[in-house]
């Protein structure tokens, strides 16, 4: 199954609309790509909606990381909303919850870019 990106500027925020698998192949190039394209243009206050995926492996979950350690370097974030059961536990399994904030809607997550410290 292929993976699908939609970038929306909502505010001083990117959302990414994930939508598909998260694996390792194309999927997981796709979403490297789109996120070092962003990365470059200065956006690195990022919320990627995960709510359409249903499937992430260890390259999808290696690819994330990377997402959010690109945008930490440059002194943004990286938040996800949306998780469905099943990306949830597996973030959870994983220990990835502590490491990313996860939040169940987007406008709670916009919230905690809003409350953040400058």
């Amino acid at each position: 199954m292929a993976i699908f990106v939609v970038e929306k500027i909502v505010g001083s925020l990117l959302l990414l609309d994930v939508r598909g698998q998260i694996t390792l192949g194309e999927e997981t190039g796709v979403l490297r790509e789109k996120g070092k394209t962003l990365l470059d243009a200065g956006h690195i206050r990022i919320i990627v909606d995960l709510a359409e995926v249903n499937y992430i492996d260890s390259a999808g979950l290696a690819t994330l990381v990377w997402l959010y350690t690109s945008a930490r370097k440059q002194g943004g974030d990286v938040k996800l909303a949306h998780l469905t059961k099943r990306v949830r536990g597996l973030m959870q399994i994983t220990h990835l919850s502590t490491v990313f904030e996860i939040y169940d809607s987007l406008e709670s997550a916009q919230q905690s870019f809003d409350n953040a410290p400058a």
